[in-house]
């Protein structure tokens, strides 16, 4: 999956997880690829509107809700900083590709988390 937006490329997802060890990193790698590929079907297919990218990002949120079990079988879970965390990066999505009117709840609308 190929990203041109040089600020998508340029930023770590997840960053604050990784640095603390309560959540394990293969599941945040996961984490990871959903958020990229989420960039990446932005870039495919530009939603011509908030509507659309909300069916986008709630695609991705969907991904996250079936992520929790994984979290769960590590001994972790996606907690209020992690939620933060991952929130946050739905708004630097929805930023970097020019949605910076994207209400943060929207974006993550379906979450279970």
């Amino acid at each position: 999956m190929s990203i041109t937006n040089q600020q998508v490329n340029e930023h770590a997802f997840l960053q604050m997880m990784y640095e603390d060890p309560y959540f394990p990193n293969h599941v945040l790698d996961k984490g990871t690829e959903i958020l990229r590929r989420l960039c990446a079907q932005i870039e495919a297919e530009p939603p011509a509107d908030l509507t659309k990218l909300y069916e986008l990002t709630q695609r991705a949120t969907e991904e996250f809700n079936a992520l929790e079990a994984e979290f769960e079988a590590a001994d972790s879970e996606i907690e209020t900083t992690a939620r933060e965390e991952i929130c946050e990066e739905f708004c630097f999505i929805a930023d970097a590709y020019g949605f910076e009117d994207a209400a943060p709840e929207e974006l993550t609308a379906s979450r279970e988390w």
